[in-house]
């Protein structure tokens, strides 16, 4: 019998990376034994989604697949995240690691960066949600019995409103039309607390709501708000 690839896996914290981390796993040609997830150092919290690493971890116990957190800095830049990533991947390789998982669905210029940073390392990228229509897969996403809760929004593209709610199939049918279902051009990230990955639901309640203005990295003379609903982890 062959060995199969020694596999990590990029875990968001979200239901595009349960979802794709599912798919290879139904697979079975994979040996999945870490995840990696980038946090930001100064507040603790999960890159983009903004999910308190306690609650990361939590969610990485439920899975059973050992965490590794690359720590970035607040405020990285491109060149500083690179080379921290580089580090990482150098070591993940001295490991012997082959292969690596995406969650990603049809961001092309995404997908080619992350190509472009690993295949020099000599891992192969898996993206098993790749070019998948998104209206179908959040229904699959929800018939498995997936639960996710929305912890971020562009408030550009996403009324604020939405943010520490449910994702469901009436949510979705109020967004506007122009938000992709799976939030892919990232209108919203989410938190996923449950599924068929998970041995246990995560116990959480949701906190705070925090409106934060970023640099528009299109237009330096805009900003963009995003909106982060805080998720505290409970104890049974």
């Amino acid at each position: 019998m062959s060995q199969k690839p020694k596999t990590y896996f990029n875990w968001s914290s979200g239901k595009d990376s349960a979802m794709a981390l599912h798919y290879l796993l139904e697979q079975g040609n994979y040996d999945i034994d870490r995840l990696l997830t980038t946090v930001n150092a100064h507040y603790n919290r999960v890159s983009m989604h903004g999910l308190p690493r306690k609650v990361l971890e939590s969610q990485a116990a439920s899975v059973g697949i050992p965490l590794e957190v690359l720590e970035v800095p607040e405020k990285p830049s491109m060149e500083e995240y690179n080379d921290l990533m580089r580090s990482t991947v150098t070591q993940l390789r001295d490991y012997g690691y082959t292969h690596t998982g995406f969650g990603d669905i049809f961001l092309e210029d995404l997908k080619q960066y992350r190509e472009n940073m690993l295949h020099p390392y000599g891992l192969t990228t898996l993206f098993p949600l790749w070019k998948k229509d998104t209206t179908e897969l959040i229904e699959e996403f929800l018939a498995l019995g997936f639960r996710a809760m929305i912890i971020c929004v562009n408030n550009s593209k996403l009324d604020a409103s939405f943010l520490g709610q449910e994702l469901s199939r009436e949510l979705i049918t109020k967004f506007p039309s122009s938000v992709d279902p799976c939030g892919e051009n990232g209108e919203y990230h989410t938190f996923c607390f449950d599924g068929p990955i998970f041995k246990s639901p995560i116990p959480f309640s949701v906190g705070e709501k925090v409106f934060k203005a970023y640099d528009d990295p299109s237009n330096p003379s805009k900003s963009i708000q995003f909106g982060f609903c805080d998720i505290e982890l409970e104890t049974l």
